[in-house]
């Protein structure tokens, strides 16, 4: 696999874009088709990438819904399963854009607008750097609060029969 560096493929699209608070890209780097070939970025690659940069911001316990993190666990359980990078991320990924949905659940006590916030400019930064693509849109859906004491161990109830 060759790989050329930005500067020496030259943009030959519109000025650059700009995605979310106005964070802008160069064109030269939103650049995947150029003289040498086409560069294609598969959705799973930026699921993982999203996903990734929401479990970064502390406030986040876990993504998905309810469904979606018993799956998960049930996952987990199995010999060789492991955790889900992309639980709870769907996206939609073009020739030179990306647009994501992240549901998670927070902690008790972070501030939901600020957390959100957060995680959409971590999201952003990360797809755009990683992938030069522009991120049209990250949507998210808070399913659920975290309490600390919602992972106490309890006592096995004692069986009903014998």
């Amino acid at each position: 696999m060759q790989m050329t560096s930005a500067s020496t493929t030259k943009a030959t699209t519109t000025p650059s874009a700009t995605a979310g608070a106005s964070t802008e890209i160069a064109a030269d780097h939103r650049e995947l088709v150029g003289a040498h070939g086409r560069t294609t970025i598969a959705d799973q690659v930026v699921s993982k990438i999203a996903g990734i940069a929401a479990r970064e911001i502390d406030g986040v316990f876990a993504l998905g819904g309810q469904t979606a993190r018993i799956v998960g666990r049930v996952r987990e359980a199995i010999p060789g399963g492991g955790p889900s990078i992309t639980q709870g991320v769907t996206v939609e990924v073009g020739e030179k854009q990306a647009a994501v949905d992240l549901g998670l659940v927070a902690n008790y006590g972070v501030a939901i607008h600020e957390l959100a916030a957060a995680v959409r400019s971590n999201v952003i930064n990360a797809i755009q750097d990683m992938t030069s693509l522009e991120v049209t849109e990250v949507n998210i859906a808070i399913h659920d609060i975290h309490f600390e004491d919602d992972e106490t161990t309890a006592e096995p109830a004692e069986p009903r029969v014998q």
